[in-house]
């Protein structure tokens, strides 16, 4: 596996495979990686002939209050963990390379991204949008693939793709999820060992969720209420966003019995914000698809 921390030396590198013919797969994280990022670069290495893997702790996508500090770290982890997988290349720049002066181009998806987790996190989705615009520009992949635990994010990534013509299919992947239900993410080791256990209400909403559809619930509101007082039973946990939504557009649904639903949960467990989704009254296949 080979480490790359400039854009140059980046596209120097790829640009043999490219006049070679072989694919391209990009997988983008903000590294301290865990099962679910290697799932992405599982699906990368059976889809492509190089697999690339970035690593960069997006400035422009935390708030002023938010925990870009303290974001966990570990390179030479990640590193290990990557060239354990068979990666080709980890490309690991640093903000002065990525950003080397301010900047004044911004990708927005304003519809998408002020919604949802968009709503208590303002201009967080524009800080996604671009940093993945600029990593498609330099990679040129073929195909970048992206988590659904991050439904969001998927769904926006995937509607600027459409929007802007950009030459790449994104590919999502089921969220992978730990023994007891909780969605793998890097900001889990953040909580501590009471905040960890209660931390589980979160995808259990989900079951509830179901269990609440299944049982001839036909309101939006009713469901969000109902999953918002499941989910504060847990003294722990504060939910700050409980939505039912379309699964593309993420607008609100007139029905539930309507069309297949996104239930999407942003919850805080102590200091530790979690996200999780499910898409309810449709098959896996469909989900996938939606996603």
């Amino acid at each position: 596996m080979r480490t790359i921390s400039t854009i140059a030396d980046l596209r120097h590198y790829l640009d043999t495979h490219r006049r070679e013919g072989r694919s391209i797969g990009l997988v983008a994280t903000m590294g301290y990686l865990h099962v679910g990022h290697m799932e992405l670069v599982t699906r990368s290495r059976d889809d492509n002939n190089v697999s690339v893997v970035s690593i960069f702790v997006n400035p422009l996508q935390f708030g002023p209050n938010e925990d870009l500090a303290k974001y966990p770290r570990d390179l030479a982890r990640d590193s290990e963990m990557l060239e354990k997988a068979g990666v080709d290349v980890l490309f690991a720049p640093e903000v002065g390379e990525m950003y080397p002066r301010e900047m004044l181009a911004v990708v927005d998806v304003p519809r998408l991204g002020s919604v949802l987790e968009g709503e208590v996190r303002p201009g967080h989705f524009a800080g996604v949008a671009t940093v993945v615009t600029k990593l498609f520009n330099i990679v040129q992949p073929d195909r970048a693939y992206f988590g659904e635990k991050d439904y969001q994010q998927v769904a926006l990534i995937r509607r600027m793709v459409e929007d802007l013509a950009q030459p790449v299919k994104v590919v999502s992947v089921s969220t992978v999820r730990e023994a007891d239900g909780l969605a793998c993410s890097s900001r889990n080791v953040y909580l501590n060992e009471r905040e960890r256990a209660a931390a589980v209400i979160v995808p259990r909403a989900l079951v509830e969720a179901e269990r609440i559809y299944a049982a001839g619930c036909d309101s939006p509101d009713e469901m969000e209420k109902r999953l918002k007082a499941f989910i504060a039973a847990e003294p722990l946990a504060t939910p700050e966003v409980v939505a039912v939504r379309h699964p593309e557009t993420l607008e609100k649904l007139p029905s539930l019995q309507s069309a297949p639903a996104l239930v999407a949960l942003f919850v805080r467990i102590g200091k530790t914000r979690l996200l999780d989704n499910r898409v309810i009254g449709t098959s896996p296949t469909q989900h996938s698809r939606a996603a």
